[in-house]
């Protein structure tokens, strides 16, 4: 230690200001002093290794360019150095004493316009400098710049308003900053807690880190990295470690883009949806980095809620650090953001469809049911999203799906509606009543299973001018067909409608001749065009607390059936058989429609029709 007696300055009122916001209200977590003074520590290295390149004498000291962490739990200690660029006395003063100057802001000047994106540069001794007072009782920064002849010093400071600079012996190049630890920080003195923060959110830092002697960031970022450069393993190490995975990724992709913002992504899609598997809702799990430094591990708004099952890594050095870091205020800019990455990686699913139908098929099988949620609840990706979904339609083989544009291509001229049944399966919907007229006109009808399905198509509404409609609604209009002979007369099935409706009572709203039955004696359709089945159960499910309003139905009857042949010449004959087989007909029209919601009576109604057999 030099024999020059330390001189003390005063912090400039500006820098005053800014200790009390960085200590009380700027960072919530108080672990993130580690990543700032680590990614500090990684601009003087990489300045200095510009530097190394313009100027012979920089290069002429061998020390490594690494980042040193060392942790002291007697002592309650914590200390980083790296073997960077260091600073003279001046700077000292300038970068740690005053807000107007800093480190990177003097150094990007001198490097020009666009120097930062090739230096990869964060903010020396900027904001995250001072976040070291969270903790501290006490901060000291050794220091020696790499000019040659420049001597060492300590800066030192308890944060309360004042510092102190003196003149240190054998101070290697580059900078050792010593923070002495408030008794409630002491964990920040520890080997574990210190390598937990710094696999977090320094990981992908391009210096060696070594914390008390090994290497810790040993995982490289592969989203800087071009893509024919990577292998397949590598991709696959990748994801595991980023996203705490034990599985390999069904999908990737792997892009870079300029404009509008400079985006380095990595994203995968994991093998299987947890959320399907019956474990709880994913949570948002694509890292936002800035130049390799983590931002945040799990942003909510990085991407939209539907994209929750994506992991990776997400990087743009356009995001301002120092407080945006922990606060994220920039909303338009991660709105920007979540636009460039959403889009890109639609467009990647479209290509997946077209080229690798296959693997696509096995992707939508996993996770189609966070598309129909995008194509539902985001209006800005609907178009794309809508165009992705696929179904099993009545002219596809069991199991195999298709498009809402290739159904399309195959409507016929007059055809204003894409019809749709929801079901439990092909085989329910198949072997209800509600296909048949679809059937005998050739029209084809995309078969939903799933609950979410009739929400989605009733937020869709169109597609390429095509409204998508239930074949079961009620207001639904299909062309006349010609009608074998062996019905009803018009004279009868009039009779017969009449005393349906008069023996039904209040349970039927209306009873009239279907123009969509073809081999089924009767449907039932919902007289509440607005409430479909599985509207009304998801109402009942709500509301379970209150009482139901009663359950009127339209009833559409076949006059061709032999049952209601048979009906029409017993309701004169045997009026009460015939009203027990009225009855009988009305509630297995609610069965296929998925309406009947207590089948006691049923049941007692056919023990009754069983003892007249």
């Amino acid at each position: 230690m030099s024999n020059v007696t330390p001189q003390k300055f005063e912090f400039q009122a500006e820098i005053k200001q800014l200790l009390d916001i960085v200590i009380h209200s700027l960072y919530t977590e108080k672990e993130i002093f580690v990543r700032e003074l680590v990614s500090n520590a990684s601009d003087a290295l990489e300045k200095l290794r510009h530097t190394q390149i313009t100027e012979p004498a920089a290069a002429a000291d061998p020390q490594e360019l690494a980042i040193s962490v060392t942790t002291d739990d007697k002592a309650k200690t914590i200390t980083i150095q790296d073997s960077g660029i260091g600073m003279t006395r001046a700077e000292l003063i300038e970068n740690l004493g005053t807000i107007a100057h800093s480190g990177s802001k003097q150094f990007l000047k001198s490097l020009g316009e666009g120097g930062a994106k090739n230096a990869n540069l964060i903010g020396q001794f900027g904001v995250g400098f001072y976040s070291a007072f969270m903790v501290a009782t006490g901060v000291k920064v050794y220091s020696r710049s790499w000019r040659a002849g420049e001597p060492g010093h300590v800066w030192s400071s308890d944060g309360s308003g004042s510092y102190e600079i003196e003149e240190v012996a054998d101070q290697a190049r580059g900078s050792k900053i010593v923070i002495a630890l408030k008794d409630d920080c002491a964990d920040y003195a520890t080997d574990w807690k210190v390598k937990e923060i710094l696999e977090r959110y320094s990981a992908f830092v391009s210096f060696p880190i070594n914390l008390n002697g090994k290497h810790v960031n040993t995982v490289q970022a592969l989203w800087l990295r071009s893509k024919s450069e990577v292998k397949e393993e590598e991709y696959t190490a990748f994801y595991k470690f980023q996203a705490h995975a034990f599985d390999e990724p069904r999908l990737r992709l792997h892009f870079s883009a300029d404009a509008p913002l400079a985006i380095n992504a990595l994203l995968f899609v994991p093998k299987d949806n947890t959320e399907k598997l019956g474990f709880s809702r994913t949570e948002a799990s694509v890292a936002l980095y800035c130049r390799k430094v983590l931002i945040d591990a799990k942003p909510k708004d990085l991407l939209p809620e539907w994209l929750r099952f994506l992991k990776g890594v997400v990087d743009s050095e356009d995001l301002p650090l120092n407080i945006s870091r922990e606060t994220m205020q920039d909303r338009a800019l991660i709105g920007k953001l979540s636009k460039v990455i959403t889009k890109r990686f639609l467009k990647f699913l479209e290509g997946e469809a077209k080229n690798h139908a296959d693997r696509y098929a096995e992707f939508y099988t996993e996770f189609g049911i966070f598309l129909k949620e995008g194509a539902a609840m985001d209006p800005t990706h609907k178009e794309q999203l809508v165009k992705l979904l696929r179904f099993e339609s009545s002219l596809t083989e069991p199991g195999k799906t298709t498009s809402l544009a290739d159904y399309v291509t195959r409507l016929g001229a007059d055809q204003k509606e894409i019809y749709y049944l929801v079901g439990p399966n092909r085989a329910a919907i198949e072997s209800g009543p509600y296909l048949e007229g679809c059937k005998a006109r050739n029209l084809e009808v995309l078969f939903c299973y799933e609950a979410v399905d009739e929400y989605v198509m009733g937020n869709v509404r169109e597609f390429e001018g095509k409204a998508l409609t239930a074949a079961d609604h009620a207001d639904v209009k299909l062309t006349d067909l010609p009608q074998p002979e062996g019905a009803l007369s018009e004279a009868d099935t009039k009779q017969l409608t009449a005393w349906l409706k008069e023996t039904l009572g209040e349970r039927v709203a209306e009873v009239k001749v279907s123009d969509r039955l073809v081999d089924s004696p009767a449907l039932a359709l919902n007289a509440d065009k607005f409430m479909s089945p599985h509207m009304r159960r998801m109402m009942k499910a709500m509301n379970k607390d209150k009482p139901e309003s009663p359950l009127r139905v339209n009833l559409e009857i076949n006059p061709r059936s032999a049952l209601m042949k048979r009906l029409f010449a017993t309701h004169a004959a045997a009026p009460e058989k015939a009203k027990l087989v009225a009855e009988q007909i009305l509630d297995n029209a609610l069965i296929s429609a998925g309406l009947l919601d207590d089948a006691t009576p049923m049941v007692a109604r056919l023990y009754k029709l069983l003892e007249s057999v």
